[in-house]
């Protein structure tokens, strides 16, 4: 038999419940300002791509191959493939595409859409000139607000580092060599962080090489 003083409870629970679902069917998108800066000395970011997705996937995996969405933008910095990818994706809340190069020094803020489904951004743009270096953030946890973190740059595995101008295509003062191949001969195989450049080629490792990270991504919702 039920008393009085538990009917009294069973219904506190159920308007708890009430309560929580209707939070839940309520909850909106909120706009998260990205802001990257290139924190290199002389290696160009080519525009770059800023996704919010659900925690259960990655842009790229570390110790993996990379797929040809990625490889095409790791060798000739060109975003529609993954970017088409990614927002055919139900996992997928928002693609943003910055449009323009980052200089070394410089900083781009972008702003996205993301909920507490879709609470993980990624970072993701071409390094140049290099052969297959993209630089990365990959799923950065936004559920608690603002965050700063630390990009490094990452080798895509698909291209030989031969360092030379005649496979890489930019920026356009310095090289001018082919961007994709479909070869992966002689590559890597797999995501790994970057060496660097090592002037084996036609590039100064005094001008051009890095030390890891090589940008901040600052997040933070908008007001």
């Amino acid at each position: 038999m039920r008393t009085p003083h538990t009917r009294k409870w069973l219904a506190c629970l159920l308007v708890l419940a009430v309560l929580a679902m209707a939070s839940m069917a309520g909850a909106h998108p909120t706009s998260y300002e990205v802001t990257i800066t290139n924190e290199t000395a002389a290696q160009v970011f080519t525009p770059l791509l800023v996704v919010s997705h659900e925690s259960t996937i990655q842009v790229f995996q570390t110790g993996q191959p990379a797929d040809e969405p990625l490889e095409r933008l790791a060798e000739s910095g060109d975003t529609m493939p993954l970017m088409a990818a990614l927002t055919a994706s139900p996992m997928v809340m928002d693609v943003q595409d910055v449009g323009a190069v980052l200089p070394p020094g410089e900083s781009v803020t972008v702003t996205v859409m993301a909920d507490a489904t879709f609470n993980r951004i990624s970072v993701v743009a071409m390094l140049v000139p290099t052969n297959d270096a993209f630089v990365a953030v990959n799923a950065v946890d936004i559920s608690s607000g603002s965050v700063s973190v630390r990009a490094l740059a990452y080798d895509a595995g698909t291209e030989a580092n031969d360092e030379l101008c005649a496979s890489i295509p930019g920026p356009p003062n310095v090289c001018g060599g082919k961007g994709f191949n479909m070869s992966r001969d002689d590559a890597e195989g797999f995501v790994h962080v970057h060496r660097g450049i090592h002037g084996i080629g036609d590039l100064t490792a005094a001008v051009y090489d890095w030390r890891n990270p090589v940008a901040r991504v600052s997040i933070r919702p908008v007001p």
